[in-house]
Parts: C-alpha cells; structure tokens; sequence
C-alpha cells in the first residue's frame, strides 16, 4: 500500500487493531513518489482479505493512495493465523471477491486477441469434425478463451454487476459469430482447393458425432464444468481449469456449426447451435451456484467470526 500521509493514522488503526489478521507488517516512510506517502508492505490471511480491503475501500485508500494485492507462494517464519472465514476450513478455499471480480473483468474485454483464439479455436475444431479426430476436437477446447466472459457472465449475476453480465454476452456473442463466419470462408476455401471433401458431413463421424447429438448429459457435463471452473477462479489453486476447458463442447459446436453451414447441411447446424447453447446455459447455471453457495457459506463464517470476537471483547462475568 501507498498511504498518504492524511490516512496514515486510520490506516493504521485498520491495519494493527487486536483482531486485525496482519502480520509481518513492514513501513517504509516516504517511499512513495507517485503517490506520495508511506510504503506499508504486511502479509494477510487470504480468508480475511475481502474484510480487509473493504475497511481500506471505506477510508479511501484505493483513491487516494494505492493498493496492490498478491499472492504468496512461500512463506516461513511467524505462523499464519486460520480465521473462521474460511469456506471449508482451509485458507486456500476462501474467496477474495476482488480478485475475482478483478479477473472476470479482464475477460469481458472484447479486444482482436480473443477474436484472434476464438477464430483460430474454432478452425482447429473444424478440421476436427471433418477428419473425426478427438486430438484436434480436445485442441481446440484448450485454445478457446471462452470460459472467462462465462464465469464473468455467472460473477456479474451473483454480485448484481448488470453491467458485466451485458459485456460479457456481448463479447461472448461476437467471438462465436465472427469465428463462425471465418470458419465458414476457411471450410468453403479447403473444400476448393479440394483438402476438405465436398460434403465432409455425409460419411460416418463416430468419434465426433456427439458434438452435434446434445442430450440430457451435455446439460449434466456442462454444469459440473462450470462448478469446477468457478471453483478453479475462486480459489488459490487454479490448476483445474484445463481440465473443465477440454471437458465441454462449447468451441466444437461452434467448429461444426460452420462446417454444417458450409455444407448445407441445415439439420446439423441446428443440433450443433443447440448443443453450443445448452453447454453455455449449463455451464453459467453450475457457476452461479457455485458463488451464489460460496458467498452466503462466507457472509455466515463472518458473521461467526464478528460473534466471536465481540464475545472476547466482552467477556462474561
């Protein structure tokens, strides 16, 4: 933090109250230039950040002065303290709503790099449907950037953001319709130079099929994604979102969709549309859930933690 010297007391009587969940506290007057103020460097529970930053919020610290948030990897030396704010009893399953909130806003961004994924994605997925080959279809899952403006769709929903929840549709709309339609010239341009055959669709797809076939379990599936890839942006550990990437079809459909319109073939385009559908809508339903159990699960440990602190202030006779 940089703390102008006009917040410095209530800073730190923020930061070095009785139950404040700081340690390693480190000041370094004046070492701020732009802005100007005192470098104050501490080491907080990541179950207690949350709390934290809306008392620094309150005093206007984010306005006046400035505050950057990171994680630590390693830490030796004085034990970390465990608050009952944890969701399930361990540190790294706590929720620090500002990081997501912070993270899912990155990816409402409609910039020409998601355009550039989700085009490139969706190609790859083509030549999938077309060559029955589940490498590629797994391929183009992983490369898809469409799962941040999802989970941007399902925090915007939980934390009443409106705002989020149009800019990530949108976002979400223009990548799959602009990687629709340049997957469509690329299927026309290879079935030209004669790579592609002329109806790629008639032959059998054994392999791949399912991607045009949506039944009860692409619902089921979708939803579990979308709970383990929510669980993945919430917590300190973020290695299963691979897993939920490749575990969906949403960047396949979209892939055999154009395939289905370049070829006329108008029934499959509309079981694909319908399987990229029901995968989406599955997948922003298991994410709502998922915050909306982990924000009310934190709002009651909170309110535990307050109770029980009051009863230590107040002791009694």
């Amino acid at each position: 933090m940089i703390v102008p010297p006009a917040l410095r007391t209530d800073v730190d009587r923020v930061l070095r109250a009785p139950d404040a969940p700081v340690t390693n506290l480190v000041v370094l007057p004046g070492a701020g230039v732009d802005p100007s103020g005192d470098v104050i460097l501490c080491d907080i529970d990541r179950d207690a950040t949350s709390s934290l930053l809306a008392e620094l919020h309150g005093l206007g610290l984010d306005e006046q002065g400035s505050i950057a948030v990171e994680s630590v990897d390693l830490a030796l030396g004085r034990k970390r303290r465990h608050s009952a704010a944890t969701v399930f009893g361990n540190d790294d399953d706590a929720v620090v709503w500002e990081e997501v909130e912070a993270r899912t806003d990155d990816e409402v961004r409609l910039s020409a790099t998601f355009l550039v994924f989700m085009a490139v994605a969706t190609m790859i997925a083509a030549v999938g449907v077309v060559t029955d080959q589940p490498i590629l279809i797994v391929g183009a899952m992983v490369v898809g950037p469409d799962f941040g403006p999802l989970a941007a769709i399902a925090v915007g929903i939980v934390r009443r953001r409106p705002r989020v929840v149009w800019r990530s549709t949108a976002t979400l709309l223009i990548g799959y319709l602009s990687a629709i339609a340049v997957t469509i010239g690329f299927a026309l341009v290879l079935e030209a130079i004669g790579i592609f055959p002329a109806d790629p669709l008639a032959q059998a797809h054994p392999m791949t099929e399912f991607i045009w076939q949506p039944n009860a379990l692409s619902y089921v599936v979708g939803f579990l994604a979308g709970i383990a890839g929510v669980l993945s942006l919430t917590s300190a550990k973020s290695g299963a979102l691979i897993g939920v990437l490749i575990s969906v079809t949403t960047i396949p459909a979209a892939g055999a969709i154009a395939v289905a319109i370049a070829d006329t073939q108008w029934e499959q385009a509309g079981n694909s549309t319908l399987q990229l559908i029901v995968n989406l809508v599955s997948i922003v339903t298991g994410g709502v859930l998922t915050l909306a159990v982990q924000l009310r699960v934190q709002h009651r440990a909170a309110r535990r933690r307050e109770q029980r602190l009051l009863g230590q202030a107040h002791p009694r006779s």
